[in-house]
């Protein structure tokens, strides 16, 4: 495929990265806050928003069509349209009678949409830009990522807890997402006249679907007949076992009341710790890790990463145990990000090193599905059993999974040069 060089990085890139970020924000983080302050319970709302990873889950089954049927351009223009649809759709919704059932149709748009949205804008930065461009920005597309997480998961959720003192909590959230939709929309008029006009692949024209099915079964044989399948598998699916339970109430658990077990802290509130306290911790930690595996390669980092993802769980517990000042619950979350942040490092770096080799990019993309599926199982079932054990508990019973993370990190194999700065 060609991409048209004459097009200037600076004005599509952080823009394209700060359009991937929304979409998933908003399916993945703002819709569980919504969601608790339109008054579902745990169970419904952790059950409901967890089903939404499974176009994650499920993308690598149509990644290898995107650039077969029309350009990753075309892609990318078509699913911003799509996304600021989505978002105008649960705006309209959220005042109808049927709103659960009305927004939630919308956030599949949604999520189907953002992840097509993912294959495109990655294929798109590799194509549109040279290998020294590539190098060059992949900072600037990871800090506007994070911009687009702030603006979604810590301003937008500010803006409706603002709104909620004046208006109805529909109309605070509807009117929140007419704002993501007007954004959405003006991004991708943008991104009609800045993006790099690309022309379709060769090979794809001449014979694209016998290659395309080839290309795909030939991924699947590779990655499941890789050296040590099994403990990659157990360590994609299992690692971010707490995780993928965790992070489904903890915002419940800070808008909650404190007669049931809740923090009793307002949406902006919540916004501001996870949008800007929570985002830095994350950023720093993220930055560590790759730093000291730069330094002495994953393996040797792997167990300081793994306990760094685990033990910071214990600050939920801490908070559930009492009453904490905001400023504490700040100093939890920061922490807790922090460690999710470094831990995390190796999660991804392993992933990237089990699909070197051959086909390494349709390896990877199964990989993330795998990854995906581990969110999504134990999101599921995290709602219920919050209701059901209470807060203290269902923090006390994350910790305990935390096991599961370090029983699946002692089986996987990793070469001690990898990560090392050559």
């Amino acid at each position: 495929m060609h991409a048209d060089k004459s097009s200037r990085p600076y004005a599509w890139v952080p823009s394209l990265y700060i359009a991937e970020a929304l979409p998933y924000v908003a399916v993945m983080v703002i819709a569980t806050t919504m969601y608790k302050r339109l008054g579902l319970s745990n169970t419904d709302l952790a059950l409901y928003t967890s089903w939404l990873y499974l176009p994650w889950v499920i993308k690598p089954l149509w990644s290898p069509f995107v650039a077969a049927i029309k350009t990753e351009r075309w892609w990318v223009l078509l699913m911003q349209l799509l996304v600021g649809a989505g978002f105008a759709g649960v705006a309209f919704t959220l005042n109808a009678p049927v709103w659960l059932q009305g927004s939630l149709a919308f956030f599949w748009l949604l999520a189907f949409a953002s992840a097509t949205h993912d294959i495109a804008a990655d294929g798109l930065y590799i194509i549109g830009l040279d290998t020294h461009d590539q190098s060059l920005y992949v900072g600037i597309r990871s800090t506007f990522y994070r911009i687009g997480t702030i603006f979604g998961q810590g301003l937008l959720v500010m803006f409706a807890g603002w709104l909620e003192r004046s208006q109805t909590v529909p109309m605070a959230w509807s009117i929140s997402f007419f704002v993501l939709a007007a954004l959405m929309l003006g991004l991708c008029l943008w991104h009609s006249f800045s993006l790099p006009k690309v022309a379709p692949h060769a090979e794809e024209q001449t014979h694209p679907d016998s290659s395309i099915l080839l290309s795909f079964w030939l991924a699947l044989k590779t990655f499941f007949t890789k050296p040590h399948i099994l403990p990659a598998l157990l360590f994609m699916l299992l690692f971010r076992f707490p995780e993928g339970q965790l992070v489904k109430i903890a915002n419940p658990f800070l808008l909650d009341d404190v007669e049931v077990g809740g923090l009793g802290l307002t949406t902006d509130a919540v916004g501001f710790i996870y949008g800007t306290i929570g985002i830095i911790g994350l950023t720093v930690g993220g930055l560590l890790g790759g730093w000291c595996v730069s330094r002495h390669g994953l393996k040797r980092w792997l167990w300081p990463m793994v306990l760094s993802i685990s033990l910071p769980d214990l600050v939920y517990v801490y908070m559930a145990s009492g009453t904490p000042s905001f400023f504490a619950v700040n100093i939890c979350v920061l922490i807790e990000q922090f460690g999710y942040g470094f831990g995390f490092t190796a999660y991804m770096l392993y992933l990237v090193y089990f699909s070197q080799g051959e086909r390494s990019t349709a390896v990877f993309s199964i990989c993330t599905a795998f990854q995906a599926l581990g969110m999504m199982i134990p999101g599921m079932l995290a709602g219920w059993m919050a209701d059901h054990l209470g807060y203290l508990n269902f923090f006390w019973w994350v910790v305990g999974c935390c096991l599961v993370t370090i029983a699946v990190s002692a089986f996987i194999k990793i070469d001690p040069q990898y990560g090392k700065k050559s």
